[in-house]
């Protein structure tokens, strides 16, 4: 892959320098920031048509990092529900309340669509031999993309992973090792591991291709809308790169004349036990300071120190958003609502959205007759024993 040849090129999310995207890049050389992907040419409305047998993500390649005669890595990752939440809504009183469900990705979760993108990218520039820290899903989705691929995969976890998740990496044929401690513990391991054995690392936002992946989140919402997008977005948020990805395509289809009018308001939650992103964003922070002790049963929210945190706090701020925190037991609970009265077989992480659209409703941050997208990324049968 040559630069003359790739229509886009890498720059950095904070001192704004630029590199091609030749070879395997990692974060910036210069600050240590994650690099973004800009394209030379975004697709005009009227310009492109999305492909209708294709329902995928890959109908909307336009928008992503891959060339006119490439096929992607895939196992058919994206195109899941946008459903109504009428019974709940009804509860509530909400009135145009809605789900993206993403359990149904393959692997079970969200994190299929970023790990297809990265690993797509990665093989294609050479890599046979892949490392991850996980608190959980990305290393189910590491673990069958790299066996779709062909290659290699290892994956640190912490042990107080959730079982089903533990034996589902094994299953696909991944190494997977075992840390006390919380997925910074093993990120660490991980990058250690890359420098000693030449791995690629695809810890979230250490290279520039998860995110690509995880934004066509934003593009499948736009389109079940028919390009009118919602008030409000509420995000789960661990590693944050679905938020950021949401946040960077929306201002790639405004850029392209998809969408009109006003982009929707981003709000991040998070549960009590691990919250770094709302209290940084409390304090007005641009950083967040790393979670002592983090806790919590939605195990993809136990990220103590995002890599992204300063491009989260920017999303949230830009578009009128902001940030809160629920407890397990809320989030439990209204995971549980999820289930039995919509039939949506919800992760924790899930409930957690759900429970922060009530709490929100009831500060006065949004509006219950608001059009309100709540994502649940990942399947509940992945947390039961």
């Amino acid at each position: 892959m040559t630069a003359a040849a790739v229509p886009w090129r890498l720059v950095c999310s904070a001192c704004g320098q630029e590199r091609s995207a030749d070879g395997l890049p990692g974060v910036c050389e210069g600050c240590g920031a994650p690099y973004l992907v800009r394209y030379d040419r975004l697709p005009a409305k009227g310009a492109v048509t999305l492909e209708s047998r294709d329902t995928s993500m890959w109908r909307y390649r336009a928008w992503l990092p891959i060339l006119a005669a490439e096929s992607p890595i895939t196992l058919g990752e994206g195109g899941t529900a946008l459903l109504p939440l009428p019974r709940i809504g009804s509860r509530h009183g909400f009135s145009d309340l809605w789900v993206k469900d993403e359990g149904t990705n393959p692997t079970g979760s969200f994190k299929a669509r970023g790990l297809a993108a990265a690993v797509t990218r990665a093989v294609r520039a050479g890599a046979r031999r892949f490392v991850l820290p996980t608190a959980g899903n990305a290393g189910v989705a590491l673990a069958a993309y790299a066996a779709r691929a062909g290659a290699v995969a290892r994956v640190y976890a912490p042990r107080t992973t959730p079982a089903t998740i533990l034996t589902q990496i094994r299953s696909y044929g991944a190494e997977l090792v075992l840390l006390d401690g919380h997925i910074g513990d093993c990120g660490v391991a991980a990058r250690r591991d890359a420098g000693e054995t030449g791995a690629v690392d695809l810890s979230t936002l250490r290279e520039p291709y998860r995110i690509e992946g995880k934004k066509t989140l934003g593009l499948e919402l736009a389109e079940h809308l028919d390009w009118r997008l919602p008030d409000v977005i509420i995000y789960p948020t661990g590693g944050g790169t679905g938020l950021i990805g949401m946040w960077k395509v929306f201002r790639e289809l405004e850029q392209g004349g998809w969408v009109t009018g006003r982009a929707p308001r981003l709000f991040t939650v998070q549960a009590e036990g691990c919250a770094p992103v709302v209290q940084a964003f409390a304090r007005g922070a641009e950083r967040c300071a790393t979670w002592p002790d983090p806790k919590t049963v939605a195990a993809g929210l136990r990220v103590p120190g995002p890599l992204g945190d300063r491009l989260m706090l920017q999303a949230l701020r830009e578009t009128g958003g902001g940030a809160i925190a629920v407890s397990d037991g809320a989030l439990s609970a209204a995971a549980r609502e999820l289930q039995t009265l919509e039939g949506i077989d919800a992760a924790p992480e899930g409930g957690a959205a759900l429970a922060a659209a009530i709490a929100l409703r009831d500060g006065g941050a949004i509006r219950a007759t608001e059009k309100i997208v709540l994502f649940n990324t990942g399947a509940g049968w992945l947390y039961r024993a």
